[in-house]
């Protein structure tokens, strides 16, 4: 290949500029010219494209959000608008395209593969809810984010002597809620892929109280039910307030940490491997330490499945 392009796609994701990076400057190391596609999918089928080289990523590895921008293109589900997309790359001699995203710009990247465009899809979003990698650009940063929110959330809480409800990200996955619930000591994490009963939560609250704990500290991901329900909730169980604190999109932002910039550093560059070696339609990943590829598909025909270990493990050092 003489000239591939890249583009992000979806929420943004800290270490999406180490990945542009890595595909750049692999590309580059190899002779191949990199062209970036600003504002995602939108951008492809209107030509926003920008041409990359060393000196348009230097400095941008410790950078979060992304270089290229991101932006929703629901229109890009239609037929006549794929083909408009590879239409523009291929009239700008590009044969080859990275896509950095979650499991919808996976989808899109798999209706170009199957118009016959060479893609490889690299996993960016701070849900860590990609299947087939057990890792995604940007779950690491946003899970320190909000470790370091609660630590801070946690003094206010005993100083007050209040328990707290934290309400995280996450889409429909429950990662960030149960990995920080786990490392901030969390009493208790309400997380989509596991039933939770209020009864137990409130059994958990008292026998804290019993022991004259003063506060407590509840997590619950996004796609359980927000954090003002679920104080409405325990409030008509028990009579007692909780006070709720939603982060936000404060756990997309950020410098990415070293792991992120490492991890998106290898997937870039072997996405550019990939499509060198004549490969399309692959997912780059992470298992057991290793860098792998596998199928595209299998990242969005498979459902997310949380750690169940690591959910038990916090349930049984939360007593």
């Amino acid at each position: 290949m003489k000239k591939i392009a890249v583009l992000t796609s979806g929420g943004d994701a800290p270490g999406m500029n180490a990945a542009i990076r890595a595909v750049v400057r692999k590309a580059a190391y190899h002779g191949i010219d990199v062209v970036g596609i600003k504002h995602g999918y939108d951008g492809l089928i209107k030509g926003n494209m920008e041409k990359l080289d060393l000196g348009s990523v230097g400095g941008i590895i410790q950078r979060g959000g992304t270089h290229l921008n991101s932006a929703r293109c629901p229109e890009f589900k239609e037929d006549a608008v794929q083909q408009r997309g590879i239409d523009n790359m291929r009239e700008a001699g590009i044969e080859g395209l990275v896509v950095i995203g979650g499991d919808g710009s996976y989808r899109g990247a798999m209706d170009l593969v199957k118009k016959g465009f060479p893609v490889v899809g690299v996993p960016g979003t701070i849900d860590n809810d990609v299947p087939g990698t057990e890792y995604t650009i940007g779950f690491d940063t946003a899970l320190n984010t909000v470790v370091e929110s609660i630590d801070k959330i946690r003094d206010t809480a005993t100083s007050h002597e209040n328990s707290f409800i934290v309400e995280v990200m996450g889409r429909d996955a429950g990662d960030i809620a149960l990995w920080a619930g786990l490392a901030a000591g969390a009493e208790t994490v309400l997380i989509p892929e596991e039933d939770y009963n209020l009864d137990d939560i409130v059994a958990r609250l008292d026998r804290g109280a019993a022991r004259e704990k003063k506060h407590s500290i509840i997590i619950v991901a996004e796609g359980v039910m927000s954090g003002n329900e679920l104080a409405k909730l325990l409030f008509e169980k028990t009579g007692k307030e909780t006070r709720v604190s939603v982060l936000g999109h404060i756990q997309r932002g950020g410098s990415p940490t070293a792991r992120d910039r490492v991890l998106a550093s290898q997937f870039g560059a072997h996405a550019v491997e990939l499509l060198m070696e004549g490969k399309s339609g692959r997912a780059v990943g992470i298992r057991n330490h290793q860098v792998i590829d596998y199928d595209m598909p299998e990242a969005f025909e498979k459902n997310h499945e949380a750690d169940v270990s690591l959910y038990t493990l916090m349930k049984e050092l939360s007593i």
